[in-house]
């Protein structure tokens, strides 16, 4: 598949030669949301924890004598239905992390790029660095461009590039190992340099 290269300053820079077999697929939605989904659980700092009856402060003697008050038999004062008592069943620190085949995590990647490009989202560049190395320089680029929000992937990132973007809005530069469905879908324009092609075939291969 053959795509028009373009440049960041919105000029033509020749064609390049997409392969159908990571860009042309039939988008899976069902696969994409398992891979976003396993992204966000890894991503859960599962440190959420609450005492339970063992642990609050709290007297270990018996309220009052079994029998004879006319109230409910009660053990301690730190069961759960009083007020300074412990939480049953509560969060415990945990890992929500899972496995995920690597065969469905290559598949979600290849229709997340699919389906850019069949959305006509995706922007191959000739490259993402150069130029002066300021912000206020490429977010005119950016207007001439017309994106608001863009995820560019390269194959290494250009430091003065990543150091003019950090205060961005909306864009976001990832190296080909970093790229991932989530952060695919979460911007509307994709643009992959000459380089980052090469690392993603080679990547997906």
């Amino acid at each position: 598949m053959q795509i028009e290269m373009k440049t960041l300053d919105n000029g033509s820079a020749g064609t390049i030669e997409l392969p159908d077999e990571i860009f042309a697929t039939t988008p899976r939605a069902d696969i994409m949301a398992r891979v976003v989904h396993w992204q966000q659980a890894k991503r859960r700092a599962g440190t959420h924890r609450t005492k339970g009856m063992g642990e609050v402060s709290g007297t270990t003697k018996k309220p009052y004598k079994q029998k004879g008050t006319g109230n409910a038999r009660q053990g301690s004062l730190r069961a759960p239905q009083f007020r300074t008592g412990g939480v049953v069943h509560g969060p415990v620190v945990r890992d929500h992390g899972y496995k995920l085949p690597k065969k469905v995590r290559r598949l979600g990647l290849i229709s997340a790029l699919s389906q850019k490009q069949a959305e006509g989202k995706l922007i191959v560049l000739d490259a993402a660095s150069g130029g002066s190395g300021k912000t206020k320089d490429l977010v005119q680029q950016l207007k001439t461009l017309g994106w608001s929000s863009a995820l560019i992937i390269d194959h290494a990132v250009d430091a003065g590039f990543l150091r003019a973007s950090r205060n961005i809005i909306g864009l976001d530069v990832l190296p080909t190992v970093g790229a991932n469905v989530y952060d695919i879908l979460a911007h509307d324009v994709l643009a992959v340099t000459a380089a980052g092609v090469a690392g993603l075939k080679e990547r997906l291969a």
